[in-house]
């Protein structure tokens, strides 16, 4: 199918584009749901949005909302997209969404007429982890929650050493109960890749730590 992919920069959403396009799916857009200059969730910076999409030669459709108009906001564009012949949207879920009511996706999709896609939905995160750097992707740690992860994990590589350091903390790896948040900066259907060169790091209100890529650039591969 022609589908849309929602993207939130990170390790999940670029793991489930890889496998639909394996399945056969023609990824026609990266999704990004922005507030202000970041990304919604992953609050990934717009410039290093618009380089994810330059690398992996995937355009990306940026849509701004807020915590109050999100699902009417996300409906609009899938609307949007379905009159472009978009059959179906991937995504990187791999269990439920919190915030949203449970079979939000599935309900979203049948209002609008689109078929969900979703490579990772209730897969083993142990697995899921592991398939995922052995696919060759590269991704950066740019937000933990300070009650799970310190700050001294922001900046990480997510490998297998970082994997093993996860599970002797008894931390999610694929960080599904909010634990942490990626960047992804290299996989195997970029043809470019990210390499951050200066980063700092922050807290947010006490509760979370955040990376702030201050100087990043696209070299070739």
């Amino acid at each position: 199918m022609k589908v849309v992919a929602s993207w939130s920069g990170g390790k999940d959403s670029a793991y489930a584009v890889h496998i639909a396009k394996q399945q056969g799916h023609e990824i026609s857009g990266l999704l990004t749901m922005m507030s202000e200059e970041k990304s919604k969730f992953h609050l990934i910076r717009s410039d290093l949005l618009d380089a994810q999409a330059e690398a992996t030669k995937v355009p990306l459709i940026k849509k701004q909302t807020t915590n109050e108009t999100y699902e009417q906001d996300f409906k609009a564009v899938l609307a949007e997209l379905k009159t472009k012949n978009v059959e179906g949207i991937v995504t990187g879920d791999i269990c439920q969404v919190v915030g949203h009511e449970e079979d939000w996706l599935n309900r979203v999709c049948r209002e609008i007429g689109l078929n969900p896609i979703r490579p990772l939905w209730m897969g083993d995160t142990k697995q899921i982890y592991l398939n995922y750097i052995n696919a060759g992707f590269k991704a950066t740690v740019i937000r933990t929650n300070l009650s799970k992860l310190g700050i001294e994990w922001l900046g990480q590589t997510l490998d297998k050493k970082f994997y093993d350091n996860l599970l002797n903390i008894d931390v999610d790896p694929c960080g599904e109960r909010g634990e942490y948040h990626t960047i992804v900066t290299d996989g195997p259907y970029f043809k470019k890749k990210i390499e951050i060169l200066e980063a700092q790091k922050h807290t947010l209100n006490g509760s979370f730590g955040y990376l702030e890529v201050k100087n990043f650039t696209l070299k070739a591969k």
